[in-house]
């Protein structure tokens, strides 16, 4: 045991943030060549949330995201071919290749859609969990979204009605401290997201996002309230985005952000502290991390490989699943 996660679970968690660093690293790679047409949103940096989170999920419940979704999506259980060909813009892609990166869908998996739109996924997960709530079929619904959409109104929206009716939602806000490039501390008073909470009567919890033993006793928790009927929960998990607002290149260099704020977030690397972890605790060892790696490497080849070959939507298809 390791302060309480087993080694197994450990390990699991650190594959899952693994296959997502490793998936994106490949996007960052593959991005110059201009065969992915559509913008990309990169969570390099921000995979122990995504991890943390959704081992705690079961195939049937709900997650609602954003504009940076692969990460989530591929820890609820998306394979990588239909994200892979999505990208491309490819027929076989999870949405058929008319959504691209920013609006995934695997209802099979619990991703009914992400949206693009700052908060739009909150109220979608509240429905979702009222009507879980009416059904009792004993589903959760998960909101992931950023620090930007705590200043929308769906975010108090969405909060004030959850816990009116004390619906089985989790709000999960993935603070990386900028809305594209306008640091939190010049959009918002200098107080802890998790500390709304209190204002809609519900619990709120705040800490580090690239801790993902952290994540992952932190949402066990609000799994546990929200299946019991106690009702949702607020989670503000504190992270960094290695990558720019959107697209493969840094940031840093144009002087968005400061280059000594960058530096000191990668040092916390949510897969590095894991795998040392698993390393210091004789669960793994550099060996296997390698053969891992390989391992996963070669089915980001086959699902690359899988949408390359895949053929484009028909124009005669444009007006089909039009509603």
């Amino acid at each position: 045991m390791t302060d309480g996660i087993d080694k197994e679970t450990l390990f699991r968690l650190f594959e899952t943030m693994l296959r997502i660093r490793l998936f994106e690293d490949r996007v960052v790679r593959l991005y110059p060549g201009q065969e992915m047409k559509c913008p990309v949103h990169l969570c390099i940096g921000q995979e122990a949330i995504a991890a943390g989170v959704c081992l705690h999920l079961k195939k049937e419940d709900y997650i609602f995201s954003t504009h940076r979704s692969h990460g989530h999506c591929i820890a609820k259980g998306m394979g990588l071919r239909p994200l892979a060909a999505e990208l491309y813009g490819r027929s076989t892609g999870c949405s058929r290749g008319r959504g691209g990166s920013m609006h995934l869908t695997d209802p099979e998996n619990g991703i009914p859609g992400t949206t693009a739109i700052v908060g739009g996924c909150i109220p979608i997960a509240v429905g979702a969990a009222l009507s879980a709530q009416m059904k009792r079929n004993g589903r959760i619904a998960v909101a992931f979204f950023g620090d930007g959409a705590v200043e929308e109104g769906t975010f108090h929206e969405g909060l004030n009605y959850a816990s009116l009716r004390r619906l089985p939602v989790i709000f999960v806000c993935e603070n990386n401290f900028y809305a594209t490039n306008s640091p939190q501390k010049a959009r918002q008073p200098e107080v802890n997201i998790a500390d709304r909470a209190a204002g809609y009567g519900m619990p709120g919890v705040a800490g580090d996002g690239n801790d993902v033993m952290f994540v992952h006793d932190s949402c066990r928790e609000a799994v546990e309230r929200a299946r019991s009927g106690g009702g949702p929960t607020l989670l503000e998990f504190r992270t960094y985005r290695w990558k720019a607002h959107v697209g493969p290149d840094s940031d840093i260099a144009a002087g968005c952000r400061p280059a000594a704020e960058y530096e000191e977030w990668v040092r916390r690397c949510p897969l590095e502290l894991c795998g040392q972890r698993l390393i210091k605790e004789k669960a793994l060892t550099e060996d296997d991390i390698d053969r891992l790696t390989g391992s996963i490497e070669a089915e980001i080849d086959d699902a690359v490989e899988f949408a390359m070959n895949s053929p484009f939507p028909q124009q005669s298809e444009i007006l089909d699943h039009v509603y």
